[in-house]
Protein backbone atom coordinates (compact mmCIF):
# COMPACT_ATOMS: atom_id res chain seq x y z
CA UNK A 1 0.00 0.00 0.00
CA UNK A 2 2.88 2.39 0.77
CA UNK A 3 4.34 1.88 -2.72
CA UNK A 4 0.95 2.60 -4.24
CA UNK A 5 0.54 5.82 -2.23
CA UNK A 6 4.16 6.88 -2.90
CA UNK A 7 3.42 6.92 -6.64
CA UNK A 8 0.92 9.73 -6.04
CA UNK A 9 3.50 12.09 -4.56
CA UNK A 10 5.23 12.65 -7.87
CA UNK A 11 8.58 14.34 -8.13
CA UNK A 12 9.64 17.93 -7.80
CA UNK A 13 9.37 19.68 -11.16
CA UNK A 14 12.38 21.61 -12.39
CA UNK A 15 11.01 24.11 -14.88
CA UNK A 16 13.61 25.47 -17.24
CA UNK A 17 13.79 29.07 -18.30
CA UNK A 18 11.13 30.23 -20.70
CA UNK A 19 12.11 30.33 -24.38
CA UNK A 20 10.45 33.56 -25.52
CA UNK A 21 11.28 32.95 -29.20
CA UNK A 22 9.64 29.54 -29.15
CA UNK A 23 6.65 31.02 -27.31
CA UNK A 24 6.31 33.68 -30.00
CA UNK A 25 6.29 31.04 -32.74
CA UNK A 26 3.57 29.20 -30.82
CA UNK A 27 1.60 32.43 -30.49
CA UNK A 28 1.95 33.16 -34.21
CA UNK A 29 0.75 29.67 -35.14
CA UNK A 30 -2.21 29.73 -32.75
CA UNK A 31 -3.20 33.23 -33.89
CA UNK A 32 -2.92 32.36 -37.59
CA UNK A 33 -4.67 29.00 -37.20
CA UNK A 34 -7.63 30.31 -35.26
CA UNK A 35 -7.68 33.43 -37.43
CA UNK A 36 -7.93 31.29 -40.57
CA UNK A 37 -10.82 29.31 -39.09
CA UNK A 38 -12.59 32.50 -38.02
CA UNK A 39 -12.10 34.04 -41.45
CA UNK A 40 -13.47 30.94 -43.19
CA UNK A 41 -16.36 30.82 -40.77
CA UNK A 42 -17.23 34.46 -41.45
CA UNK A 43 -16.52 34.82 -45.17
CA UNK A 44 -16.75 31.45 -46.84
CA UNK A 45 -18.88 29.22 -44.66
CA UNK A 46 -20.97 31.89 -42.99
CA UNK A 47 -24.03 29.64 -42.80
CA UNK A 48 -22.13 26.89 -40.99
CA UNK A 49 -20.55 26.49 -37.57
CA UNK A 50 -16.79 26.12 -37.93
CA UNK A 51 -15.46 26.94 -34.46
CA UNK A 52 -15.59 24.50 -31.54
CA UNK A 53 -13.89 24.55 -28.15
CA UNK A 54 -11.65 21.54 -28.84
CA UNK A 55 -9.75 23.66 -31.39
CA UNK A 56 -8.26 25.64 -28.51
CA UNK A 57 -6.66 22.50 -27.11
CA UNK A 58 -5.60 21.37 -30.59
CA UNK A 59 -3.85 24.73 -30.98
CA UNK A 60 -1.82 24.13 -27.83
CA UNK A 61 -0.61 20.80 -29.16
CA UNK A 62 0.17 21.63 -32.78
CA UNK A 63 1.68 25.07 -32.17
CA UNK A 64 3.22 24.86 -28.68
CA UNK A 65 4.15 21.15 -28.61
CA UNK A 66 4.56 20.22 -32.30
CA UNK A 67 6.96 17.38 -31.46
CA UNK A 68 4.33 15.57 -29.38
CA UNK A 69 2.94 12.35 -30.86
CA UNK A 70 -0.53 13.71 -30.03
CA UNK A 71 0.14 16.72 -32.30
CA UNK A 72 0.99 14.81 -35.46
CA UNK A 73 -1.33 15.22 -38.46
CA UNK A 74 -2.72 11.68 -38.47
CA UNK A 75 -3.55 11.91 -34.77
CA UNK A 76 -5.10 15.37 -35.09
CA UNK A 77 -7.29 14.59 -38.08
CA UNK A 78 -8.18 10.93 -37.62
CA UNK A 79 -8.39 11.09 -33.82
CA UNK A 80 -10.68 14.12 -33.93
CA UNK A 81 -12.97 12.88 -36.72
CA UNK A 82 -13.22 9.37 -35.26
CA UNK A 83 -14.07 10.82 -31.86
CA UNK A 84 -16.65 13.19 -33.35
CA UNK A 85 -18.30 10.25 -35.14
CA UNK A 86 -18.37 8.38 -31.84
CA UNK A 87 -19.96 11.35 -30.08
CA UNK A 88 -22.63 11.72 -32.76
CA UNK A 89 -23.45 8.01 -32.57
CA UNK A 90 -23.78 8.19 -28.78
CA UNK A 91 -26.04 11.23 -29.04
CA UNK A 92 -28.18 9.56 -31.71
CA UNK A 93 -28.59 6.46 -29.55
CA UNK A 94 -28.94 7.96 -26.07
CA UNK A 95 -29.61 11.69 -26.44
CA UNK A 96 -27.92 14.23 -24.20
CA UNK A 97 -27.67 11.93 -21.19
CA UNK A 98 -25.00 10.98 -18.69
CA UNK A 99 -24.73 7.59 -20.40
CA UNK A 100 -24.14 9.25 -23.79
CA UNK A 101 -21.50 11.57 -22.30
CA UNK A 102 -19.68 8.70 -20.57
CA UNK A 103 -19.79 6.47 -23.62
CA UNK A 104 -18.78 9.21 -26.07
CA UNK A 105 -15.64 10.10 -24.15
CA UNK A 106 -14.64 6.58 -23.12
CA UNK A 107 -15.31 5.02 -26.52
CA UNK A 108 -13.42 7.80 -28.29
CA UNK A 109 -10.42 7.17 -26.01
CA UNK A 110 -10.65 3.43 -26.72
CA UNK A 111 -10.93 3.90 -30.48
CA UNK A 112 -8.10 6.42 -30.64
CA UNK A 113 -5.85 4.06 -28.70
CA UNK A 114 -6.75 1.06 -30.87
CA UNK A 115 -6.10 3.04 -34.08
CA UNK A 116 -2.93 4.74 -32.77
CA UNK A 117 -4.49 8.17 -33.34
CA UNK A 118 -4.66 9.54 -29.79
CA UNK A 119 -5.35 13.28 -29.83
CA UNK A 120 -6.70 14.49 -26.45
CA UNK A 121 -8.91 17.23 -27.95
CA UNK A 122 -10.62 14.43 -29.88
CA UNK A 123 -12.33 13.33 -26.68
CA UNK A 124 -13.55 16.92 -26.30
CA UNK A 125 -14.97 16.75 -29.84
CA UNK A 126 -16.87 13.60 -28.81
CA UNK A 127 -18.16 15.32 -25.68
CA UNK A 128 -19.26 18.42 -27.60
CA UNK A 129 -21.23 16.19 -30.01
CA UNK A 130 -23.36 15.13 -27.03
CA UNK A 131 -23.59 18.30 -24.91
CA UNK A 132 -22.99 21.01 -27.52
CA UNK A 133 -26.63 22.06 -27.66
CA UNK A 134 -29.02 22.48 -30.55
CA UNK A 135 -26.56 24.20 -32.89
CA UNK A 136 -24.20 21.22 -32.69
CA UNK A 137 -26.70 18.38 -32.48
CA UNK A 138 -28.61 19.78 -35.48
CA UNK A 139 -25.50 19.09 -37.58
CA UNK A 140 -25.93 15.36 -36.95
CA UNK A 141 -23.54 13.26 -39.03
CA UNK A 142 -22.12 16.40 -40.68
CA UNK A 143 -20.47 17.43 -37.38
CA UNK A 144 -17.40 15.15 -37.87
CA UNK A 145 -16.80 16.69 -41.30
CA UNK A 146 -17.71 20.28 -40.55
CA UNK A 147 -16.59 21.76 -38.22
CA UNK A 148 -14.23 19.03 -36.96
CA UNK A 149 -12.58 17.69 -40.14
CA UNK A 150 -12.37 20.97 -42.01
CA UNK A 151 -11.25 22.91 -38.93
CA UNK A 152 -8.50 20.40 -38.12
CA UNK A 153 -7.33 20.38 -41.74
CA UNK A 154 -7.08 24.18 -41.79
CA UNK A 155 -5.15 24.25 -38.51
CA UNK A 156 -2.80 21.52 -39.79
CA UNK A 157 -2.00 23.47 -42.95
CA UNK A 158 -1.18 26.52 -40.83
CA UNK A 159 0.89 24.38 -38.43
CA UNK A 160 2.94 22.96 -41.29
CA UNK A 161 3.55 26.42 -42.74
CA UNK A 162 4.29 28.29 -39.49
CA UNK A 163 6.18 25.63 -37.53
CA UNK A 164 8.64 25.10 -40.38
CA UNK A 165 9.45 28.82 -40.63
CA UNK A 166 11.44 28.57 -37.40
CA UNK A 167 14.91 27.04 -37.81
CA UNK A 168 14.59 24.97 -34.65
CA UNK A 169 11.18 23.47 -35.47
CA UNK A 170 10.20 20.63 -37.76
CA UNK A 171 6.59 19.68 -38.30
CA UNK A 172 5.32 17.09 -38.75
CA UNK A 173 7.59 14.52 -37.16
CA UNK A 174 5.60 11.75 -38.85
CA UNK A 175 2.37 11.33 -40.78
Amino acid sequence: MKTYLDKMRGERAQPGSADWQDALWSWLGAFAGMGAICWLSTHWLSQHLLIVASFGATSVLIYAAPESPFAQPRNVLVGSVLSALTGVACFQLFGSTALAVSLAVSLSVLLMQLTHTVHPPGAAAALVAVIGGPQITALGWWYPLMPIGIGCAVMLVVAILVNNLARHRRYPRFW
